[in-house]
């Protein structure tokens, strides 16, 4: 049975603090091959690091999320600037992106935060992982006017409609499918999840948060990931096996591995 590889997860988060080396350390028995800690901030870009450092199958992503910009002075980019470029293991600049759910006042200086981390992914020769949440238009303009379509990455924890989807299928970004696709009033996911081509998505947990069901509201971890990959199969209409080989392959396309 092909492994799987959970793009994007977030185990330097305090709810992991009581096991998180016996869990992490555990994934890869447990069918969960490869993981990628993303960092949302300075500190858990940080903390992702440390982690990427301890496990063998755990890599990184550093960059700072839309709602935690205040982290961003120069020093930061010329941190983010030097370790994206120096660590072996990390893959990706991420997760960042727009926010208007929580935001949407800051919505100039997220723009500018969001376009100064895509021209630094472009410096240091690395994939974005992309945070957009109520900001659909805004995102998918900025990754035009910055040639994201070079820079190759993810929309992570993907949320809108499949109108939107063929946008950034365009840029030849990949979809990061967690366990959203599981709820019942996921219908806008379920029907992206139709639209797309296998060959344009990944699995994320995004853990703690958004867990599968029937697991829903309780923490989240990669080893849930076998929900979302069953989901997929019934939507369509292949072998689970079939959705954990493509997405497997895709998960290292997307971070050059």
């Amino acid at each position: 049975m092909t492994p799987i590889f959970d793009t994007h997860a977030h185990y330097d988060d305090e709810a992991f603090d009581p096991d998180r080396e016996e869990l992490v350390g555990s994934l890869p028995e447990r069918g969960i091959a490869l993981v990628t800690d993303i960092g949302a901030g300075i500190p858990s870009s940080k903390a992702a690091q440390e982690l990427a450092r301890r496990f063998p199958h755990v890599y990184c992503a550093l960059g700072v999320h839309p709602s935690e910009i205040d982290d961003l002075d120069e020093a930061a980019y010329e941190w983010l600037r030097r370790e994206a470029a120096a660590d072996p293991k990390c893959v990706a600049i991420g997760e960042i992106g727009l926010d208007y759910h929580w935001e949407k006042d800051r919505a100039a200086e997220q723009k500018e935060a969001f376009a100064r981390q895509m021209e630094l992914a472009r410096e240091v020769g690395k994939p974005v992982v992309i945070h957009s949440r109520d900001a659909a238009r805004d995102t998918a303009d900025l990754m035009k006017a910055c040639n994201a379509r070079d820079l190759g990455g993810v929309v992570h924890c993907y949320s809108y409609e499949k109108e939107m989807a063929r946008e950034f299928l365009e840029m030849g970004f990949f979809f990061g499918i967690g366990g959203v696709v599981t709820y019942k009033n996921a219908r806008k996911l379920v029907e992206t999840v139709e639209f797309l081509p296998m060959e344009a998505m990944v699995l994320e947990t995004d853990c703690p948060y958004l867990s599968p069901e029937p697991n829903r509201g309780k923490r989240n971890s990669s080893l849930n990931l076998p929900f979302v990959v069953s989901k997929i199969a019934q939507i369509k209409g292949i072998e689970e096996e079939e959705v954990r080989r493509i997405t497997w392959e895709n998960a290292h396309r997307l971070y050059r591995l």
